[in-house]
């Protein structure tokens, strides 16, 4: 009989009788990787909790979470989850000043870090807050108490606490609260989303049915699983009976694929940008017949489309190139590849046609934090899949667009509101139970839900003429050489773009045509960088309105980041930041303009 998931710690036991394995969970130190099986999983879950009991922890406390990705994070998240205990997962790459922020507003008992550089930085933050009782550390960190500590309480307490955690957990209903996700945004302070179980549950259920994979496959993980996206696909993977083998850094993702050798993982576009970056720069390098057939494979890929059925002709076509080139594609990601998640923006279409074509099917999907996350999405055991789409409407959701324009949605997966903030949950929930998603967008072939941008993020030029820039950047993006963009305007002219040039191809592109530099801040000064990206622009001009052409650019030498402030923590921009950070660029261009 299939075990029945209503709480998200009901995964353990179905995980544990249903699909019981030896690489539950796995990561890597010290260069080594190691796994869990699912008794462990099951075993120091449990423990974890009893320990949390032998700490006084209560049914409604918060406890926190700063990592990067690793397995153990979900034997504290299960833990949590059986008592009732509110898990605050948060960014390990915010300021200071959101991290006292977080901790204060969410009044965090515990908090469990990654590791010694983590630590450093917010335990000095952690001592200033009356109300958090602890830091602990889920690496080996000098002076820092373990997590391991609260696992061996937990197993010195089993005795005492068992009967009571049962009580417990059996009390835990669906639509008890499970945790606070603040939202790091794009202005304004963090706003804590409060997901309950049921929101989570009915959310990773659902999208867990859209593809075939299960108990005989193995996914990496390495998006935050603070994050609610990652989060939601980490149950998924689980509930489906998968092995998770989760990377905590980012340079180490190239070679997690190629030892794990995936069936599957979630992804952002960025992400996938960089892997077909990687494509092309591979053809690059090659010469003479085995570059023309490389590229004649590459150009192939545009013609590829879902559920397509291609002439006998384009059918020979594409399986001379698949054993050419796109076998080699394959290899390059594990050999392994069924599908690759998407989400958090647009992707490209031609990136997803290129996947597609190599059999390395992307399924884009769409959702917020505030409705847990996902509620459209490509699906291929529906056969319902649109490239330039974010997929059809996921079971247990409603959809409509305003006269606006804008996304609203109901359903199960809608957040129970803001923490501490019923003002802000009033201006973002209508009186008839709609959220407002902020996101502009509108349904093809009656099926298909399609963003075209963010509401708040349109302007007005001077003549009265709106411009959607998220349209228009995802469109300037299709050059290689453009890594980041922003298009600006409001109340010119005429519209205008920063851009933060693709640096590692612009320099091949340099040194192929003989441009001498000695470093970026020189480089985008050069005239015939400035001329070559120009002509980049005007490519993607000609398929654009009149008035949504871009009439003046500025390149910026500095690479945009999470880190260095440009962008959020899910790689969105942040207008404002980059808007005060480059006004003496926005000067110069509308000073000109009126001359």
């Amino acid at each position: 009989m299939e075990t029945k998931v209503t709480r998200t710690f009901d995964i353990l036991e179905r995980y544990l009788r249903e699909f019981p394995r030896k690489d539950a969970l796995g990561g890597k130190k010290d260069g080594e990787w190691y796994t869990y099986s699912t008794e462990e999983y099951y075993k120091k879950s449990h423990q974890f909790a009893l320990g949390l009991m032998g700490l006084g922890i209560k049914r409604g406390d918060k406890v926190g979470t700063v990592t990067t990705n690793l397995p153990e994070w979900n034997f504290a998240d299960m833990g949590m989850a059986m008592l009732g205990v509110i898990h605050v997962p948060i960014y390990p790459t915010i300021s200071e000043d959101e991290y006292k922020y977080i901790l204060k507003h969410a009044e965090v008992k515990i908090l469990i870090v990654g590791d010694q550089k983590l630590y450093d930085k917010i335990n000095p933050l952690a001592n200033m807050l009356d109300g958090l009782d602890k830091v602990y550390s889920f690496e080996k960190v000098e002076g820092a108490a373990n997590y391991e500590e609260i696992l061996d309480l937990g197993e010195s307490k089993r005795g005492e606490f068992e009967a009571e955690l049962k009580e417990l957990k059996d009390s835990v209903q669906p639509e008890d609260l499970a945790t606070i996700i603040y939202t790091s945004g794009t202005t304004g302070v963090p706003k804590g989303v409060m997901l309950t179980q049921n929101n989570l549950v009915s959310n990773f259920v659902t999208h867990s049915a859209m593809h075939e994979l299960g108990r005989d496959h193995h996914v990496i993980s390495f998006l935050p699983l603070c994050h609610v996206y990652e989060r939601s696909v980490n149950y998924h993977f689980q509930y489906k009976g998968m092995g998770v083998y989760y990377v905590g850094n980012l340079s180490q993702i190239v070679s997690a694929i190629k030892e794990i050798k995936p069936h599957m993982f979630n992804s952002v576009p960025r992400l996938l940008e960089k892997v077909y970056d990687g494509f092309v720069k591979k053809g690059k390098e090659l010469t003479g017949v085995k570059k023309a057939i490389y590229f004649w494979a590459l150009r192939l890929t545009q013609h590829f489309e879902y559920n397509k059925k291609y002439s006998p002709w384009m059918s020979l076509k594409i399986k001379i190139a698949d054993k050419l080139i796109y076998s080699k594609w394959r290899e390059a990601l594990g050999g392994n590849i069924v599908y690759i998640v998407s989400g958090g923006a647009a992707l490209q279409p031609r990136i997803a046609r290129v996947l597609g074509m190599a059999k390395m099917f992307n399924i884009e999907g769409y959702g917020l934090t505030e409705t847990s996350p996902v509620f459209a999405v490509n699906n291929p055991v529906k056969k319902e899949m649109k490239i330039g789409t974010v997929g059809s409407i996921l079971d247990g959701f409603e959809v409509k667009i305003a006269e606006d324009g804008e996304i609203l949605v109901k359903g199960s997966g809608v957040m129970k509101g803001y923490y501490k903030a019923p003002e802000l949950t009033a201006e973002v929930m209508d009186e008839n139970g709609w959220f407002h998603t902020g996101d502009i967008g509108v349904f093809e072939d009656k099926i298909y839900l399609k963003i075209t941008d963010r509401k708040k993020e349109i302007f007005k030029l001077s003549g009265g003429k709106y411009i959607a820039p998220q349209m228009i950047e995802n469109k300037l993006k299709i050059s290689n050489l453009i890594d980041q963009v922003m298009v600006i305007g409001a109340n010119e002219k005429f519209a205008s773009a920063l851009i933060s040039p693709n640096f590692p191809l612009l320099h091949d592109w340099a040194a192929e045509h003989k441009v001498h530099f000695d470093s970026n801040k020189e480089l985008i000064q050069k005239p015939e960088v400035i001329d070559k990206i120009q002509k980049e622009v005007a490519i993607i001009n000609k398929t654009l309105g009149s008035h949504e052409q871009i009439s003046r650019i500025r390149l910026v030498c500095e690479e945009w980041t999470p880190a260095s402030g440009e962008l959020s923590p899910t790689l969105k921009l942040r207008r404002n930041m980059i808007a005060v950070k480059y006004q003496h660029l926005i000067e110069e261009i509308y000073s000109a303009g009126k001359n």
